[in-house]
C-alpha cells in the first residue's frame, strides 16, 4: 500500500513538472509574404489569416513589400523570415525566379511552403504544398460574359464594322502577376470567343506583345491589352488616359486595384464616367476587387459592376492549410476561394456584401 501510495505521488509530480513545459510551448510560426501591403485587399486578407491562426493555436506574422513591383524588397521580407527557421511559410510571390532558390531551401528543410492568391506559380517541383486563390481565369471569364451581356457593349459589337472599327479594353497592371496575367487571359479569351461569334474573323487581339493575336480578315473588333509603365500611380494615370485618348474605345475591363486606380484617377475619381453628363458618359467600365473608391463608383454607377475575390478567405485558407499540413492531414494542391460579380443592385446583399472590404 505504502509502495502503491509513493508510486502515484511520484506520477503526480512528474506531471505537475511537466503541465508548465507543455504550458510554455512555443506555437507553430508560420509567417505570410504577400506581394503588397498597404492595399485594403491585402489588410483584409492579414485579417482572415489572423482569424485562422487564433482558431489554429499558430503564431504568425504578415508582411508584404510597398507596391507589386518591389520584388528585391520581397525577397529580403523571405530572407528574413526563413532565417526564424519557421514551421511552415504562406508566401504570394511576386517573381518565382527571384524565389526558387529560397523554395528548394524550404523543401530540403522540410518547411511546407502554402501558396495564397497567385501562390508562387512554375514553383520547383514538391515545394508548394497548397495554394489559396482565386481562380483568376475564370475571374476573367466571368468579366467578360458580363461586359459582353451589357446591351450598349452588345450593340457595339453588332454595330462595328472594318470601316468603323471598336475597341474593348484590357487594362492590366503589369504581365509578371500569375493573378494578374490569368484575369487577363481569362478575360480576352473569353471576350474573343463571345465576340468571334457575332463578327466571325474580324477580331484581333492587340496591345502587348505577350497577347497578341491577329485576325484573320479585316479588322471589325479590336480587344486591346494596354499594360503601364510601372505600377506607380502615375503611369497608372498616364497608361489609363491614354486609353481615353482614343475615340473608338467602346468598354474597359479593370484587372486589379491598381488598374482601377489609374482609371479613377484618369476620371475625376470616376466622376468623368457619369452617366448623364460625365466627359466619358458612353465608356463602360468593370472593375476588379473592392476598396471604398471603386465601390463609391460602383454605387454611382460610373462603372458599371466589378469582380470581387474573397480576400478574408483567402488569408484564412493560407493559414487553415499549412496547419493542416503540419499536424499530418492531407490537403487539396488548390483551394480555389472564389469570386462574384457586383453590381450597384446587388453590393448590399448578403452574400456579397462581406466580400467588398473597404
Amino acid at each position: 500500500m505504502k509502495k502503491t501510495l509513493v508510486l502515484v505521488l511520484s506520477l503526480l509530480l512528474v506531471a505537475a513538472m511537466m503541465t508548465p513545459a507543455l504550458a510554455d510551448a512555443a506555437k507553430p510560426y508560420i509567417p505570410l509574404i504577400s506581394k503588397g501591403f498597404q492595399h485594403q485587399f491585402w489588410q483584409t486578407v492579414m485579417a482572415g489569416s489572423e482569424a485562422a491562426a487564433e482558431k489554429y493555436g499558430v503564431e504568425i506574422t504578415f508582411d508584404g513589400p510597398p507596391s507589386e513591383s518591389d520584388i528585391g524588397p520581397q525577397v529580403d521580407m523571405l530572407n528574413a523570415v526563413l532565417a526564424k527557421n519557421p514551421a511552415a511559410l504562406c508566401l504570394a510571390a511576386l517573381d518565382t525566379d527571384s524565389v526558387t532558390e529560397q523554395l528548394n531551401s524550404c523543401k530540403e528543410k522540410g518547411i511546407p511552403v502554402i501558396g495564397f492568391d497567385s501562390g508562387v506559380p512554375n514553383a520547383p517541383e514538391g515545394s508548394i504544398y497548397s495554394t489559396a486563390s482565386t481562380d483568376n481565369e475564370a475571374a476573367g471569364a466571368l468579366a467578360a460574359d458580363n461586359m459582353f451581356a451589357i446591351p450598349e457593349v452588345k450593340a457595339a459589337i453588332d454595330a462595328a464594322t472594318s470601316d468603323a472599327p471598336i475597341i474593348l479594353s484590357m487594362y492590366a497592371q503589369d504581365v509578371t502577376s500569375a493573378s494578374i496575367t490569368g484575369r487577363t487571359i481569362g478575360y480576352i479569351n473569353r471576350m474573343f470567343e463571345l465576340v468571334s461569334g457575332v463578327q466571325p474573323g474580324a477580331v484581333e487581339i492587340s496591345g502587348h506583345d505577350k497577347y497578341l493575336k491577329a485576325a484573320e480578315g479585316p479588322v471589325a473588333v479590336s480587344i486591346q491589352v494596354t499594360v503601364p509603365a510601372s505600377t506607380n500611380d502615375v503611369d497608372l494615370q498616364t497608361g489609363a488616359q491614354g486609353i481615353f485618348a482614343q475615340s473608338n474605345v467602346v468598354s474597359i475591363f479593370c484587372s486589379n486595384t491598381g488598374a482601377v486606380v489609374g482609371i479613377l484617377s484618369a476620371t475625376t475619381d470616376g466622376s468623368d464616367l457619369d452617366r448623364e453628363n460625365g466627359k466619358y458618359k458612353d465608356m463602360v467600365v468593370i472593375g476588379f476587387d473592392a476598396g471604398a473608391a471603386l465601390k463609391n463608383a460602383v454605387r454611382q454607377q460610373w462603372f458599371y459592376g466589378a469582380i470581387t475575390q474573397d480576400p478574408y478567405m483567402i488569408g484564412y485558407y493560407a493559414v487553415e492549410l499549412a496547419a493542416k499540413v503540419l499536424n499530418g492531414e492531407t490537403v487539396d494542391p488548390i483551394v480555389d476561394t472564389g469570386c462574384r460579380f457586383y453590381t450597384y443592385e446587388n453590393m448590399d446583399d448578403a452574400e456579397i456584401a462581406p466580400l467588398l472590404y473597404d
